[in-house]
Parts: C-alpha cells; sequence; structure tokens
C-alpha cells in the first residue's frame, strides 16, 4: 500500500471541503480523480503531497515512498538545453559508469596478484551489478524515446526558458517519466498534447510499473489508462471498480440502490407511524403502539440520496437554412509568418455535416478556422443564407470589464432582464454571478458565459475551437448532446477525442500541408489510420525479407473471372451482412451515448424505475455490441 486515507477531514475558514474520507491506493495501481470544479480534487491531491495537514482523520504515506506530481499549468524554467536537463536525472547512472571505467583504467595497471588488485575487482564486480540492475547504460535511449513520443525531437540543444509554458509542462512529464517514481499524480497531463503525442503517452502510461493517480477530463485517457475512479461530490469521495464508462453504469447502480432503500424505510416509518397514530390512546392496544414508537425512533435513518448536480444546458438553433453547400476552399495557400501551413487545400462542407478538424500541433487547425470566419479569403467561399457562429478557445470576445449579465444583455438590448438571465441560469451562472466582472471568472465559468454567447447567436454554421476547455465533465457531455441534435453544419477543432467521437461525421486531416478529408466516424478514421501503418510496416518487413510476388493484372481478372456461381452469391450475402451489421453497430452506439447522456439527468436519476429500465437497456446493448464486433470480424477476416 503506498497512500491510505481513514475518516480524513478537511476544510477551509471554518467551511467543510472533504469529510469521512476513505481509500487506499495500492502498488500499481491506475486511479483516475473526478468530479466537479470547486469540489477538492486538488486539495485532496494537496494532503497526500504533504502540503496541507489534514484536520481529522489519518493519511498514511508509505514510508519513502516516491511521488512524482505534475500540476495543471506545472512547468519549469531553466537554463540547460531540453537533453541537458533530461540528463540530470541518470546522473547517478552517468557517475556510475565514468567510475566503472577508471576502474578498469586502474585494474590494468595493477597486478592481479596483488591485493590492490582483488579489492579493485571486487569493487568492478559490485558497481557492474548495481548498472545492470539500474540498464544505466541505455540511459540516452531512455531519453531519447520519451522525448520523441512526447513531441520533442527536433528541439534537444533549445534552452528550456525560451519555451512556452505548455512546451514546458510536456517537458516536466517527460522528466517524471524518466525519474519513475512510485506514484505518479498527474493533474490534466493530457493538456498541450496533440493527437500523435497523446497515443503515445497511453501506450507508455500502460506499460508503467508504478502507481497513478490522474486528474483527467479526458473521457478517452480515462478509458484507456485507468482501473478505478474516484469521484468526489458532496464532500464525500466514493470509489468505483473500472474505467470512466464503467464509473457512469456503476455510479447510476449505486444511486439507484439508495434511492430505493431510501424510499423502503420512508415507507416503512409511515406504517409504523400510522399504527402510532391510530393505537396509542386505545388502551388495547397501547403497548404495541408503544413498542412500535420506540422502534421508530430507534431506526437509523437513511439519508435520501443527493441527486447529481444539474449540468448546464444549451441549446443551439438558427432562423434561415442555408443553400446545400456551405462551404467551399479551393487552392487555399495558409502560412504564419515564415512557415506554410496550407499548400492548395480543398476540401468542402455542405448542410447538416458535422467536421472535425484533426492534426499535430502546428499544422495551423487554429489558423485554418480563424480564417474561415473572417471570410476575407478569395479562396474560401461560403454558401448563400450562411450565418457562422464562432467559439473562440481564448474567449477573446468577451470584455473583461463587463458584468456577466451586461456581456450577454450588451448583445442583445431589445430583451428583457428575465430572458437574459434564464439563459444564463440554463449555462449555470448563478444568480450570485451576475454582477462579476468577467475577468474574474474561473476559466469553467468564462468558457459557459462564452457558449451563452455563443448560442444566442443563432447560426446555421457553427464554428468551434477547443470548445471543451476547462468544461468539467458533466458540462462537456451536456455540450455534446446540445451539437449532436442541431441539425446545421458544425466545424471544430477538438483534442478531446470523446467528443470528436461523439459528433464527427467526418474528419478533416491537416498534415504536411495538405488537408485530407475522411467521410466517416471517428473510430472509422482511427482504424484507418491503424491499418495503413500496420501495412506500411508490413510491405517493408516483407520487401526486406522475400521478393513480393509478380502478379499481372490479366491474371488476376482470370481468377476473378472463374471463380464459381456460387462463390459470387456468397460474396454479395457477405458484404450484404457486413454493411447491415455496421448500421446495427452505429445505431446502438448511438443510442448508448443518448442514454449515457440522460444519467445525467436529475429527472431520470430520481425516477428509479426509469433509471433501472435504462441501466438494464445499457446491459443489453452492450451484449448485443459484443456479438455484432465478434460476428464481424469473422466476415471480414
Amino acid at each position: 500500500m503506498l497512500i491510505s486515507a481513514d475518516n480524513l477531514q478537511f476544510g477551509f475558514n471554518g467551511g467543510s471541503l472533504l469529510e469521512n474520507v476513505c481509500f487506499a491506493l495500492n502498488e500499481s495501481e491506475r486511479v483516475g480523480l473526478i468530479g466537479a470544479n470547486g469540489e477538492g480534487k486538488t486539495t485532496l491531491i494537496r494532503l497526500i503531497l504533504g502540503e496541507l495537514d489534514p484536520e481529522g482523520g489519518v493519511l498514511f504515506r508509505k514510508n519513502g515512498v516516491r511521488i512524482g506530481y505534475l500540476a495543471q499549468n506545472g512547468g519549469y524554467d531553466s537554463s540547460n538545453t531540453v537533453f541537458e536537463e533530461m540528463r540530470e536525472v541518470f546522473s547517478s547512472d552517468i557517475r556510475a559508469i565514468a567510475t566503472l571505467r577508471s576502474i578498469e583504467e586502474q585494474i590494468s595497471k595493477t597486478d592481479e596478484n596483488s591485493a590492490e588488485y582483488r579489492v579493485l575487482a571486487a569493487k568492478y564486480e559490485s558497481l557492474n551489478k548495481q548498472i545492470a540492475a539500474r540498464d544505466s547504460y541505455q540511459y540516452e535511449v531512455k531519453i531519447r524515446t520519451v522525448l520523441n513520443g512526447m513531441g520533442f525531437e527536433n528541439v534537444y540543444d533549445q534552452p528550456i526558458c525560451t519555451m512556452s509554458g505548455g512546451e514546458k509542462t510536456r517537458l516536466k512529464l517527460c522528466r517524471l517519466l524518466l525519474e519513475d517514481p512510485e506514484l505518479l499524480i498527474l493533474d490534466e497531463p493530457t493538456n498541450h498534447l496533440d493527437m500523435k503525442t497523446l497515443f503515445w503517452l497511453e501506450d507508455y502510461l500502460a506499460t508503467y510499473k508504478g502507481a497513478i493517480l490522474t486528474v483527467s477530463h479526458d473521457r478517452y485517457f480515462l478509458d484507456k489508462i485507468v482501473s478505478h475512479i474516484y469521484e468526489i461530490e458532496n464532500k464525500k469521495l466514493y470509489t468505483y471498480k473500472g474505467n470512466y464508462s464503467k464509473y457512469k453504469t456503476l455510479k447510476a447502480e449505486r444511486v439507484a440502490h439508495l434511492l430505493k432503500e431510501y424510499e423502503k424505510q420512508q415507507e416503512e416509518r409511515a406504517h409504523l407511524q400510522e399504527y402510532v397514530d391510530r393505537n396509542l390512546v386505545r388502551a388495547s392496544t397501547t403497548k404495541m403502539a408503544q413498542s412500535r414508537r420506540l422502534a421508530l425512533e430507534k431506526m437509523e435513518l437513511i439519508e435520501k440520496p443527493p441527486l447529481p448536480p444539474t449540468p448546464p444546458r444549451f441549446v443551439f438553433t438558427y432562423t434561415e437554412k442555408p443553400y446545400e453547400k456551405v462551404l467551399d476552399v479551393t487552392d487555399l495557400h495558409l502560412t504564419a509568418g515564415e512557415k506554410t501551413l496550407l499548400k492548395k487545400a480543398s476540401f468542402t462542407l455542405t448542410r447538416g455535416e458535422k467536421c472535425a478538424v484533426v492534426g499535430d500541433n502546428g499544422t495551423g487547425k487554429s489558423t485554418l478556422i480563424k480564417e474561415i470566419v473572417n471570410n476575407k479569403n478569395e479562396n474560401i467561399r461560403l454558401g448563400r443564407f450562411v450565418k457562422i457562429a464562432c467559439y473562440d478557445q481564448e474567449n477573446a470576445n468577451l470584455g473583461s470589464n463587463n458584468s456577466v449579465l451586461n456581456e450577454l444583455w450588451g448583445r442583445h438590448v431589445l430583451w428583457d432582464q428575465t430572458r437574459v438571465r434564464n439563459i444564463l441560469a440554463q449555462a449555470k451562472l448563478e444568480a450570485d454571478d451576475m454582477d462579476k466582472q468577467v475577468r474574474m471568472l474561473s476559466g469553467g465559468e468564462r468558457a459557459k458565459l462564452a457558449l451563452a454567447v455563443f448560442e444566442c447567436e443563432n447560426g446555421n454554421f457553427l464554428v468551434l475551437d477547443e470548445p471543451t476547455n476547462h468544461l468539467d465533465l458533466p458540462a462537456r457531455e451536456s455540450l455534446e448532446t446540445a451539437l449532436k441534435e442541431f441539425d446545421g453544419t458544425v466545424l471544430f477543432v477538438s483534442h478531446d477525442r470523446y467528443f470528436i467521437r461523439a459528433l464527427a461525421g467526418k474528419i478533416l486531416e491537416l498534415t504536411d500541408g495538405q488537408a485530407i478529408e475522411f467521410n466517416g466516424t471517428y473510430d472509422e478514421y482511427t482504424t484507418y489510420k491503424t491499418s495503413v501503418k500496420e501495412n506500411v510496416k508490413f510491405s517493408q518487413k516483407s520487401s526486406d525479407q522475400i521478393p513480393a510476388p509478380l502478379v499481372s493484372q490479366k491474371s488476376e481478372h482470370k481468377e476473378s473471372y472463374h471463380r464459381t456461381k456460387e462463390d459470387r452469391a456468397a460474396d454479395a450475402r457477405k458484404k450484404a451482412r457486413i454493411k447491415k451489421i455496421e448500421e446495427e453497430i452505429s445505431a446502438l452506439e448511438e443510442e448508448d451515448a443518448t442514454i449515457n447522456a440522460a444519467l445525467s439527468d436529475p429527472a431520470v436519476t430520481g425516477n428509479f424505475a426509469l433509471l433501472t429500465e435504462k441501466c438494464n437497456r445499457l446491459e443489453t446493448i452492450k451484449n448485443l455490441l459484443d456479438q455484432l464486433y465478434a460476428e464481424y470480424e469473422t466476415l471480414i477476416d
């Protein structure tokens, strides 16, 4: 056991933040720590690190446990170059190797029959075992593996002090991975990472030997990495076995069970109370009534389980429908300073399409979005009656000195105050927030205000740049639901793969100055990319080992021509079944996403029968998907 807590208590300024927190974090465990903003996730981490002392209870740390911590914006300044900084992690290994070389030199100059020789030989053997155990000779390989995987392959000699904040945070993570602590605590580790780096980090952490405790809003990351979820809600910590998707189901079942137990006890208490009220004054039944009243008084009351807080609600509408072709980009040349981002890029969007723009950092995703919104480039043409609404990841369109109320009301001066307040309240900006200046809001509050402003623009073409930044998980899921229900056109940039998967029916990949369209879902896109990569590896391996057989077009055609009628009919049936399975899988996955979104609705969680029905349906969907995927794999082999 590395860390454990028993009835842990903590608060600020006389107020309670954490109550009766209990958990045990063991070696090699992977834990995702989630909870709404302000629930105490960072406070719990600071307690584990020893930066804060608990007000009550017991917090145990294994003696001498090595903990590595990556804060959300936890970079560092150094005059060292990138490679020099990483070499410092292996300073003891480098010294050991240098010492070994020195001993080798001394041995070569010493008589092998002397006592000095035997002493040197013993030191050499001991040190050599130590170096072998630590795999010290491979330290440069380890450094290059991590730096290259995290996107620093071309900047080994760059001074760290010249880098951006996001790059410094990634470098801090590189150093932590190389230090290999027993417990790795990561606060939003997927921030500042592009897709390629995200996939590399997930693969690396999957083989990490130590324990991991991570705070993340990246549901894809949580699904792939963690085996337990710790959720802080209403000052309590609840533990669930499984990844994020499993947690959603388990939490719904737990709330339903608690609600059932509460309602059962309430019925029992009502029945006992009714008997007492009817029989206490009758001489013949007074003792029985008193006995039941005593049972009521001794009964340990079950608290009504608090319903999950209502997430923000967004609704996107428009008044005028555009023509079929919404966006037409032809031979677009895009630069940033002296760097060419796109060369003769061409793509289109039609009415109702939802397209995700993906690519590595620096490929021009945000620049492309801004160029489309500005609509001043002759190579970018918007269709007739297209009205763009834009969400900027920096929320630069908000007036920092405006109040929350006036930020929205000032854009719609003919609206009454009640309407404005209702829209802001749906975004979970409360009455106490109305007079706050925008610059005083937290990142999550600013994002919700910006989304409320964005919602009221009534665009039929929504363009969003990293809309899930600063949003907690319920807010992200609410935004997903609203955009899925929107029947207009959506073009968005996001590093949130769960968000992309839920929305995108088309992918636009920016790579090597090209804009490549992929008509399909995100899962189909990643499957295609993986198959292409594997085919390239296979073809390279094959060409190195066995000459590829030469098959002419004529012989291929002849082989196809001589297939029997039964073979061709079987192939046709197989293709039809594959298409049918793909349609069924798509429909079931969409239903699964809809039900999961509904599980955060208080109207559902407060209705035990409806909640049970939805949980049962989720289990049925899972079984059906397992069967369909199994059949699908046999058909495409």
